[in-house]
Order: C-alpha cells, then structure tokens, then sequence
C-alpha cells in the first residue's frame, strides 16, 4: 500500500515535528547555568583537594593560603575532614542529574574520578576511628565511632569521653546515606546504621517525675548538656533511613525503660521502617520544643543541667547512666542549628504528609532568611550572611535547607538566589588560585599574609555550587 502526502498533510507534519523538537528541548532544559555551577564546583574541589590534603593517608590540613601557598601544621577535626566528604557527595548527585539530563558527557568524564575520590576519603577517614566502652541509659556496650581528633593509625584515634561528640557521628551519617543513594554500595548503609545506633544510644530514655521521657541527645557522652547541633542534624537521616525501609520485613532493637517502674530495662524488636520514623519524629519534636528562640530560629543548646557532669547508677545491679534534666534554652543562633530542622520538617512532610511540618517549614524557612540576612550590608542589592567563626560552614548547612524545603515552598526560591548570587559575586570578582576568600562580598585582604582560609570553607563552597547546579537542572 502507497501513503500520498498531500501538501497540507505535510505542512502539519512539519508543524508536528517542530512542535515536538521544540517540545524536547524545553524537557531537556538549557543546562547553561546548571553545567556552570557543577564546573565550578569541581574546580573548587580540586584545588582545595591538592592544597589541602597531603599524601597517601589524606591528612587534612586545616588552613591553607592561596597568596602564599603556605598551609597549617594543624590537623583539621573529623567534622573539618566530613566537610569534604560532603562536596564529593554533592559533586557526584551533581554528575547524576546532569547524565538524567541528557548531559552525558560531563557525566562520564568526571564520575569516575569522584567516586575514586570518595572511597579515598572513607578509606583514610578511619585515622579518626577508634574504639571505647560506653554506659549508657539502657546498655553498656563497646563502640567503634571518630573521634575529634586524628590518630596515628588507622583505629587508634582517642574517643573516650569528650573525645567524640555526637554531632560529628550525625554529620558523617548523613554523607553515608547520600554516598548510599548515590553508588547503591551496601558498605555506607551498614555503617550509616552502626553511627545510627550508637547515635540513638544517646538519646536520654529516663524518665521524670510525670512519667515522660526526657529525650534530647547530648553533645557528647562526655557532657550534659543538649544541644542543637546533637539532634536536628539526625532528623533527616532518619527519614532517609525509614524511606529506604519502607515495606521491608527488616526489624530492629527498639531499648526503654518500664513506664510502670520507671526504672527497668526492656528491649523489643520492631520493623525499622517504624524505628526510625518514629525516632525522627521524637527527635524535632523535642528540639522544637525546647530550643526553638522568640525570633522563631533555634537556638544553641539547653543548660542549666542536672547533673552537671555525667553520673552513674545502679539499678537491679546493672549500672546505666544517670538522666539528665535542663531548664534553660540559651547561646547563639547559628544558621545551621535551623537548617537540620528545616531540612528535618521538609523531610517529614515528604515522608508522611503530615501538614504540621509542612506549616513548621515554611515558617522556619521565612524566620530563618529575615534572621540571619542583611541586605546592602556590604554590597548594594545582595543579602550578607555572617561569616565569622565556622558559619560559613554552618550557613550552607541553611542553603541546603532551603533546596530541600523548596519542592513544597516556592517562596524559597527567593532564598536560595541569593548565595548563587553571593557565589558568582566571590567567583567573578576575588577568585584566585582556585580559591574564594572567606567572606565573597568584602573579598581578600590586602597584607596577602593575613589571606589564610579554613579548608571546611573552601569544601563548601564547592558543595554548594554542586547543589545549585542540582537543583537548577531539576526545577
């Protein structure tokens, strides 16, 4: 059988074709502005890579100077060292989006190269790694976590006591889960998990004297006190966590004590899924609670603590540690101690549709932005953040809050503008050597000895680009 194409026949295929041609290339999405951001993420990473690691083993030095090439004796901590881990991370989610996209080619000449990256920093991660003995409210058990500090060797790291922080577990957690989803390799969820429990070994289950649980996870099971950084950090991981469980038959060790007694011991074993949602839940809600300020952001820690230094008790001939009590929200609102519980709140949402965190959201993302933001502080149409201390650090922590609340709060777009505007505005005009200057709006200074930068800065700054360039290609 002949088909005849009769003139309008074939103008209206010509009409369907552009139609569908121009339809394609509005799905693909001109990557420009996303490709750009990635570039300069990697070249970001790769300078602070080779100017800040040394060697086979990767020991971090904390600071380095771009004008003077000279970098620090001293060694960065784990979280400083996470911090790298973390850009490698969002390099490689970056690289995925990009080859979803259509953008193969930048996907497969530079994927390989990052995901060797990767595994060479969990490799020489464990210089931080070593091994104790932990009372807890519920246990005593043998724990292998990071410490603060790099050890000699591989396992060897001091953790006992104020040795190792929570927080730090928290951080790494999060990475292994992206590092999980990223490369499908089982290794990071076995060991996201082992953190997780030893993170939630934590978690104070005594009970007051109305029968309530206490809650909240100290900085470290050297101290009392509670803080922001020790619990918000872990809501989003535990979503993630019930996520990849979800409809499995996997169960888990669920510890508490007796509500009769008040006083007993007892184990249960649970499906996972439910652990760790449940626990995500109990985890924002207590620092909610507790922590959030009158400005509507959170706040550093609760004081005020009974007792002040961690005690022991016997009970049924057992010892376990003693419950904690604080009475005072109080210290500095940091960016990041409200980006964990907008990230957390986005996450829950997603996860259980519950409107109470769509709610709690939106308005910590509006608090946060009007808090810790000054317009034409230092250049006239841009917003200034804090960079002082570690906060540069802290308030991509924030950013990264907003591209994950953004799904469900258009208005964050807003937010998110003004650190790609803030980055451009330090890579246009101050980058040197591969490497942006603390502060990206006042630039470098100018006694070039005086221009040294922390080595977590120049790692999130490449985070953050990669991030940029994710959520530019995906919305």
């Amino acid at each position: 059988m002949k088909f005849i194409v009769t003139s309008s026949c074939l103008f209206l295929l010509m009409l369907v074709n552009t139609a569908m041609a121009s339809s394609l290339q509005f799905d693909k999405k001109d990557p420009s502005l996303s490709e750009k951001n990635l570039q300069r993420a990697m070249e970001l990473i790769d300078e602070a890579v080779s100017s800040h690691f040394k060697g086979e083993e990767m020991a971090m030095a904390r600071f380095y100077n771009p004008y003077t090439k000279n970098s620090s004796e001293e060694t960065g901590s784990v979280w400083m060292y996470s911090s790298a881990i973390e850009s490698v991370n969002a390099i490689l989610h970056g690289l995925q989006v990009q080859k979803e996209h259509g953008n193969e080619e930048l996907y497969d000449a530079n994927y390989s190269k990052y995901s060797e990256l990767l595994a060479e920093l969990y490799d020489n991660i464990d210089y931080y790694l070593g091994t104790f003995t932990l009372t807890s409210y519920t246990q005593t058990k043998e724990w292998s976590v990071y410490g603060v500090n790099r050890g000699n060797t591989k396992g060897t790291a001091k953790v006992e006591g104020i040795e190792n922080v929570y927080d730090d577990q928290m951080w790494l957690v999060r990475e292994l889960l992206e590092s999980y989803k990223i490369t499908n390799n089982p290794s990071y969820l076995e060991k996201a998990e082992y953190l997780t429990a030893y993170v939630l070994d934590g978690w104070d289950t005594t009970l007051d004297e109305n029968g309530k649980e206490r809650g909240g996870i100290t900085w470290g099971p050297g101290y009392v006190t509670k803080h922001s950084c020790s619990n918000g950090p872990m809501v989003s991981p535990l979503v993630w966590l019930h996520e990849i469980y979800q409809g499995k038959d996997d169960e888990i060790t669920k510890r508490y004590i007796d509500p009769e007694d008040q006083q007993t011991r007892l184990t249960t074993q649970v499906p996972k899924s439910d652990y760790y949602l449940e626990f995500a839940k109990k985890v924002y809600d207590w620092q909610k609670n507790e922590l959030l300020g009158k400005d509507g952001v959170y706040v550093d820690m609760m004081g005020g603590c009974t007792p002040d230094k961690p005690k022991t008790e016997m009970i049924d001939g057992v010892i376990y540690r003693v419950g904690i009590s604080c009475t005072d929200a109080v210290g500095t609102e940091f960016t990041y101690n409200s980006g964990t519980m907008l990230s957390g709140a986005a996450d829950l949402f997603r996860a259980t549709g519950e409107k109470r965190f769509l709610k709690d959201a939106k308005k910590l993302a509006d608090a946060s932005f009007k808090f810790f933001t000054k317009l034409d502080q230092s250049v006239p149409g841009y917003y200034s953040y804090e960079v002082d201390g570690f906060r540069n650090w802290f308030n991509g922590v924030l950013m990264r809050a907003f591209v994950d609340v953004y799904p469900a709060y258009k208005p964050a777009a807003k937010y998110i503008d003004s650190f790609q505007q803030n980055l451009d505005y330090g890579y246009d005009n101050f980058l040197y050597n591969g490497f942006l200057p603390t502060d990206l709006l006042k630039g470098w200074n100018e006694d070039k000895s005086k221009n040294t930068t922390e080595g977590m800065f120049n790692f999130t700054f490449a985070a953050e680009y990669a991030i940029l360039s994710r959520y530019e290609m995906e919305n």
